[in-house]
């Protein structure tokens, strides 16, 4: 399949979804708590109203997964399922910071065959149909070159940097604090960063668009035990996430496999 008509419907979709995030971000939203104490604003339920209109209203019987949709059996059975996180990067969109973004995949079984990464504040659009390479706005997405020497640059949670979880590798490479997951895998498959590491639980929503990008850039992603990513599981959690571009230091993986999965 070429996937072109969801292409087109989800390109336009989550733009206009972008330009209505902007303009709450300029005009003023609401921020509420969620039960994990995690924030969501008016903001995340404009944008998932919005995908889902678009999506759905052209694909009805597709299935949907969504940070913002309360989750049900329904999309177990569907052949098709968009996997949705209206705003990745909840408390940067708060701060008025430019590392959040907009995450869409669309799966066909337990894999993603059409992706999309939208940061609406640097109006840069990652997308990707598998089989086709990774675009951005449009056209094919050129690649950062890393000079000879560079140590890797990888983005770390905050929390998992503070707790030291990365001591024994600190000097391997160049950490950076991750604001965004999806939006730190659009900069690995681009090739600004070089991977991306946690052992934190992932949901399916985050890292969904982001692997596809990934893989069509020729890098690589699997669960936090090294194991394959399924999508579209009853439980769409991942234990831990490493995402790596293409010719990533194979013993700095290897030290990254042996890290301890508990810094609490």
């Amino acid at each position: 399949m070429s996937w072109e008509q969801e292409y087109h419907v989800l390109t336009t979709a989550i733009r206009e979804a972008g330009a209505e995030a902007l303009r709450l971000a300029t005009d003023g939203f609401q921020i509420y708590t969620k039960p994990d104490d995690s924030p969501v604003t008016s903001a995340d339920h404009a944008v998932n109203v919005i995908l889902m209109d678009r999506l759905l209203g052209q694909f009805p019987h597709d299935g949907w997964l969504s940070e913002e949709t309360p989750d049900t059996d329904a999309r177990l059975t569907k052949p098709r399922v968009w996997v949705i996180d209206p705003i990745d990067g909840t408390k940067a969109f708060i701060r008025h910071e430019p590392e959040y973004c907009i995450s869409v995949a669309l799966l066909e079984g337990t894999q993603p065959v059409l992706a999309a990464i939208f940061n609406p504040s640097t109006n840069e659009l990652y997308t990707a149909i598998r089989g086709q390479g990774l675009h951005l706005n449009g056209a094919p997405a050129p690649r950062h070159e890393s000079e000879d020497g560079q140590l890797p640059t990888i983005a770390l949670s905050p929390w998992e940097l503070h707790a030291g979880r990365f001591k024994s590798i600190e000097s391997h490479m160049t950490s950076r604090p991750m604001r965004s997951i999806a939006w730190a895998l659009a900069q690995t498959a681009r090739g600004t960063i070089h991977g991306v590491i946690t052992f934190e639980p992932e949901n399916e929503w985050d890292v969904a668009a982001g692997t596809l990008l990934l893989e069509e850039a020729g890098g690589s992603a699997h669960d936090g035990a090294g194991q394959p990513l399924r999508y579209n599981q009853p439980l769409p959690r991942f234990g831990g996430f490493i995402a790596t571009v293409q010719g990533f230091p194979d013993h700095l993986t290897a030290q990254v496999r042996q890290l301890p999965r508990s810094a609490r």
